[in-house]
């Protein structure tokens, strides 16, 4: 018999819980959709880092592609004026 009433008192946490689910009860689907929808927009939204990295690695590998070619283009050219021929 003990138990029966021990069970009847809540602690405040129990209370506190029970308080905040009834407020999210009162909620509207709409309104909690449209919370869903928010939390995962921003959990799958790209930041400003990752655009900023991916347009760095695009950058280094431009300027890479230009250097090989600036570099062979130019060796071919010295290779070509040999000054023995005069």
């Amino acid at each position: 018999m003990g138990r029966k009433d021990a069970s009847t008192s809540r602690t405040p946490v129990d209370q506190y819980r029970k308080q905040i689910g009834k407020q999210d009860y009162k909620k509207t689907r709409p309104m909690l959709r449209a919370t869903r929808l928010k939390a995962e927009a921003k959990k799958t939204a790209l930041g400003v880092k990752e655009v900023a990295l991916v347009l760095a690695a695009i950058l280094v590998f431009l300027l890479a592609f230009y250097a090989f070619f600036y570099l062979n283009v130019s060796n071919e050219i010295d290779l070509d004026l040999d000054p023995d021929e005069n």
